[in-house]
């Protein structure tokens, strides 16, 4: 028997640095591999879990995983931990303390970008105290002497904690995930594609959590023995040839070489090591690794089809890599080395009975706990939070994408582009940021421009407008002396027609001048809206009013149909029913006698719809492309035309997208047309309140 010497409490301890140090790795790896509105979150949760989880295990997980064993099935004594004469076992427990924080910091990865942080440090809370310290006892129990755990006095075999550590923290985030549910957007096609911010990071993180495998499965001899160079080989090399199995199949799954992937190998490799690593020769570590990079795809692959929301593979690569590496002891471990007096296929059933037990007890122990959490403390964020980031909902810190997000869309939604957004200085954000201003500097000179000449166009069509109607109401008031004879008969009655169609001209360009002015004043924003609300009956009601007084309706038969509980618009009441009338005297136009033209009133989804439906001629797919454009004449009898200007449909569409709303014309030939009004809804808060009439 070895007996411990001051060489060998050395080695423990900087295993134990080594092992503490993957904390780190596991920091940059699911800092890196989630998007940067996450990154300060996961980075609190690695660091909040290990405190948790280390001051846990000394108080109580300790205890229940070495303590004196109650029927194999408990630890009951060494509980919150005290310096003991023993230095071997001073550097034992802060050995397994890392484990501990190891198994624990693995969950994080499954459930990141969606999981709030005190439900976290509630789950890290369950593992450390109850999941991982069990289940240790019936593995590892009895390691530093006395009665054994259940499963280690069958003669199961996990050197360095494929299933003990690796495997249950896998089978713990698969039940979280589960319970919580996917990232929005990541299985319904709404959410893009979830990129990494950063797989610098990650590959950082790997490297460094490789480094710390040496003492994590070096160290597990809990002695500087002969032993231990063999064990670190067997552990890098492992690592590598699950890296390479990722790097050459990826591209035969994906078409592409795929970095993720080729990480997620790598420590698919080093979790199916962990537990023969001892046992095996040098070969048997390359199949094991090989195998294990590629059983890590194939559970990546199946978490997809099945829609399940694991962010950094935690359960392909610790769950799926630790059962294979823990059945590998029976496979390829020399029995030699294992020395426990059962056959190969004696070990094999062992083996199994150990997975297939941290199966039942880590799943099913953790999907209990955790639905019990989840229905009282939900554990899952809201919809807005997951969207701005946990880093700011959840820790109220912000990141240079994230503000750059956010001074755009503040730009969006007021539609003030007259400042330029903050530069962070000597940062790539910060040369997005400078660029923007740029292009936002010379869009903003453009519209100033476009402002600028709209305005002049504007002036000068109101005095030209202004020009014109004086000669215009002249000639129409010598047409209507002459038509009317009010001098004296005029020679011939052709006189008396001519003076007649001189003043419906007139009037004809009379209306054209006033059409063309007020789309000038619409498109050029000098056209303000004044909101106040009104009924759909009142605007229905008024405008057929006005209509049958101005046109012959006589043979055709209105309809209103109106929605129940319709609440009121909140809009400019001389523009909508300007509208109204247009699409009216339209509807009207082309409609044969004895026809029908309904209008409908409907509210869906915070929007207001408005109809005017008629049974006339309809239009064809090629007219109903241009059917909102200035004098678009959808007609070729020279009489019907003349009835319109060819600008009241233009005009309508101005005035609906003046309220931010949308025209919609739908039409098939001989059966009618649907002229369809969508306005959006107004917010409460931002209504003015009403005006006396």
């Amino acid at each position: 028997m070895h007996s411990p010497s001051m060489v060998d409490f050395v080695w423990v301890l900087t295993s134990s640095a080594f092992v503490f140090m993957m904390q780190a790795g596991f920091c940059c790896l699911e800092s890196g591999f989630v998007r940067s509105k996450n990154s300060v979150n996961v980075a609190a949760k690695n660091f909040a879990d290990f405190c948790i989880s280390a001051c846990i295990f000394w108080a109580v997980g300790y205890g229940l995983m070495f303590g004196a064993s109650s029927n194999g099935i408990i630890g009951t004594t060494t509980f919150i931990f005290s310096v003991s004469d023993d230095p071997g076992h001073i550097a034992f427990f802060v050995f397994q303390l890392m484990f501990c924080g190891t198994s624990t910091t693995i969950v994080s990865g499954a459930v990141a970008e969606r999981t709030r942080y005190v439900g976290y440090l509630m789950i890290s809370t369950v593992i450390s105290l109850i999941i991982y310290p069990v289940f240790g006892h019936w593995a590892w129990g009895g390691a530093i002497g006395g009665a054994r755990g259940w499963l280690a006095e069958m003669g199961f075999i996990d050197f360095a904690g494929s299933t003990v550590v690796h495997s249950i923290a896998g089978w713990v985030g698969l039940a979280a995930v589960i319970i919580i549910g996917p990232r929005v957007g990541r299985f319904d096609g709404t959410g893009g594609n979830f990129r990494s911010h950063s797989l610098p990071l990650s590959a950082l993180g790997v490297f460094t959590i490789w480094v710390g495998w040496i003492g994590f499965n070096g160290g597990s001899t809990l002695a500087a023995t002969a032993e231990v160079p063999l064990i670190v080989f067997n552990t890098i090399i492992a690592g590598a040839f699950g890296g390479l199995a990722s790097i050459f199949i990826a591209p035969m799954l994906l078409g592409r070489s795929d970095v993720p992937s080729m990480l997620n190998g790598a420590l698919a490799g080093l979790v199916a090591i962990t537990a023969p690593a001892h046992v095996v020769e040098p070969w048997s570590a390359v199949l094991i690794g090989l195998i294990g990079g590629i059983l890590c795809m194939i559970g990546t692959y199946a978490l997809e089809k099945l829609r399940i929301d694991d962010v950094l593979s935690a359960f392909p690569v610790h769950a799926v890599a630790g059962v294979w590496g823990t059945l590998s002891v029976a496979l390829f471990g020399r029995l030699d080395l294992i020395n426990n007096g059962l056959t190969r296929g004696e070990q094999f059933l062992v083996q199994g009975l150990g997975v297939v037990t941290a199966m039942v007890w880590a799943f099913g122990a953790g999907y209990i706990a955790f639905s019990v959490i989840n229905k009282y403390y939900p554990l899952r964020v809201s919809l807005e939070a997951e969207r701005v980031g946990l880093n700011i909902s959840e820790h109220d810190q912000s990141t240079e994408q994230l503000d750059l997000l956010s001074a755009m869309e503040l730009q969006r939604v007021t539609g003030d582009y007259s400042k330029p957004i903050p530069v962070e200085p000597n940062s790539e954000t910060g040369d997005i940021a400078a660029q923007y201003n740029r292009v936002l500097q010379n869009l903003y000179n453009a519209k100033i421009e476009a402002d600028s000449a709209n305005n002049a166009k504007s002036d000068f069509l109101a005095s030209m407008s202004h020009e014109l109607r004086t000669p215009l109401n002249a000639i129409m008031g010598f047409s209507e002396v002459i038509a009317n004879q009010y001098f004296g008969p005029v020679g011939s009655a052709k006189y008396k027609d001519y003076a007649n169609d001189i003043t419906t001209s007139g009037q004809h360009l009379l209306s054209l001048v006033n059409d063309i002015l007020d789309l000038s004043k619409i498109e050029s924003r000098q056209s303000t809206l004044v909101r106040g609300e009104i009924s759909a009956k009142e605007i229905f009601d008024e405008c057929l009013k006005i209509a049958k007084n101005a046109i012959d309706c006589s043979q055709i038969y209105f309809e209103t149909r109106l929605s129940e509980n319709l609440p009121p618009l909140y809009v400019d009441e001389r523009a909508i029913k300007q509208v109204i009338l247009n699409l009216l005297f339209n509807a009207v136009k082309f409609t044969p006698g004895g026809g029908h033209i309904v209008l409908k009133a409907s509210y869906r989804n915070r929007h207001h719809i408005l109809e005017v439906i008629d049974s006339g001629a309809g239009i064809s797919p090629d007219d109903l492309k241009k059917v909102t454009e200035p004098f678009a004449q959808m007609e070729s009898n020279p009489h019907i035309a003349k009835m319109g200007t060819g600008l009241g449909l233009a005009i309508a569409k101005a005035l609906v997208e003046l309220h931010g709303g949308v025209l919609n014309i739908a039409s098939v030939l001989g059966k009618g047309t649907t002229v369809q009004v969508v306005i959006p809804d107004i917010d409460e808060d931002k209504k003015l309140p009403a005006k006396k009439k």
